[in-house]
């Protein structure tokens, strides 16, 4: 694990349902798990920066570990309200909507386009936003979508909705990009999103 930025804790696990590697972070200043598989380290790196009092899905596929952490912490689990369905005969989520602010400090984003639950969050004190599926960022190279076979049948409308959906983002005040899935940009994000909806 590692604190890519003051208070955020960044690490990769893999996960055996898609057979790759993802991302979770944890904000220590709201004690929020996003997307969260267990850590390297398991639970006892909490018993350092604090026990997580909330689960924050950016969208209705990244439940992920997030039932270790229920069983061990009694925290609750919150998924954009248009994910919810994934969820009718359990396990026990709750919804959130678009521009709600999720915990201290967190705010949550409308992304859409690929699907009405994909989203992202917003965290301006470190002037950070961490995304669902819809941005992806691997191997250091440039940011992307995610690839083409995950985008459905109408993959044009699908990239055309998501240039739009994170066009609007560009708005917004932050540095740095965060992702479930890929390597965080640390400084230059925002130019970086600018780059590629731009080329």
């Amino acid at each position: 694990m590692k604190e890519i930025l003051p208070g955020i804790y960044h690490w990769t696990a893999f996960h055996k349902a898609i057979g790759s590697d993802v991302s979770s972070h944890f904000v220590a200043a709201s004690a929020t798990l996003i997307d969260p598989m267990m850590p390297p380290d398991g639970l006892r790196f909490f018993a350092d920066v604090g026990e997580p009092e909330r689960i924050v899905l950016t969208c209705r596929h990244h439940y992920r570990g997030s039932d270790r952490f229920v069983e061990a912490f009694g925290c609750p689990v919150l998924c954009p309200e248009p994910g919810l369905h994934e969820f009718d005969g359990g396990p026990d989520v709750q919804g959130y909507a678009w521009g709600e602010a999720v915990a201290p400090g967190i705010t949550a984003l409308e992304v859409g386009a690929l699907s009405p639950d994909d989203g992202a969050l917003q965290i301006p004190a470190v002037e950070a936003l961490v995304f669902a599926d819809g941005l992806v960022h691997w191997g250091g190279g440039q940011v992307g979508f995610v690839p083409d076979q995950h985008m459905g049948d109408d993959l044009e409308a699908v990239k055309k909705g998501l240039r739009e959906s994170l066009g609007r983002l560009l708005d917004l005040d932050y540095d740095n990009l965060l992702f479930g899935h890929g390597d965080p940009i640390v400084g230059g994000g925002r130019q970086a999103l600018h780059t590629f909806l731009h080329r």
